[in-house]
């Protein structure tokens, strides 16, 4: 038996193909893991870089503070304390170092409200938000402002 030319010239066409066709998934399976890793393993170095540079939140307990609030329904006072979040050990050094300035902004921004606008708790969520914009000025002419990202109030009394 003699067997059809036609049937061996396709044989070695159709090995050819499928070895293109392993080779190509091959490379396509190689290109996505490279890329894979190359991906992951720069932004872990960028997040490994990041952290290193932030550094663990420092927390600056404020004295307690008494005030007279703005007169509504005969003499009203606040007493308040709070504990400050900053940015790191740096920026709780410079906090206490600054301390007359914090309380004299803060005592400034207290004695100017009124019992109403501080009962509710988005009174008070506002009134957290001024303490951080008041602290957060630079305490040095054109200097860079202060890193507090947050106002925990420990203690909150209006009589």
């Amino acid at each position: 038996m003699k067997a059809d030319p036609k049937a061996e010239v396709a044989t070695p066409n159709s090995k050819k193909k499928m070895l293109v066709i392993a080779i190509m998934g091959v490379l396509v399976i190689a290109l996505g893991a490279g890329g894979a890793w190359f991906f992951t393993r720069s932004g872990g170095e960028k997040d490994h870089k990041a952290e290193a540079k932030a550094e663990k939140p420092e927390f600056v307990a404020i004295e307690p503070f008494t005030v007279n609030l703005q007169p509504e329904n005969g003499d009203q006072y606040l007493q308040v304390q709070f504990t400050l979040q900053v940015g790191g050990a740096e920026q709780a050094e410079l906090i206490k170092t600054n301390m007359a300035r914090v309380r004299s902004r803060v005592l400034l921004l207290l004695s100017a409200k009124k019992a109403s606008e501080l009962t509710s708790v988005d009174g008070k969520r506002r009134l957290s938000n001024e303490i951080i914009a008041a602290v957060r000025q630079p305490f040095a002419e054109k200097g860079p402002p202060q890193d507090v990202s947050d106002v925990l109030f420990t203690s909150f009394i209006i009589q």
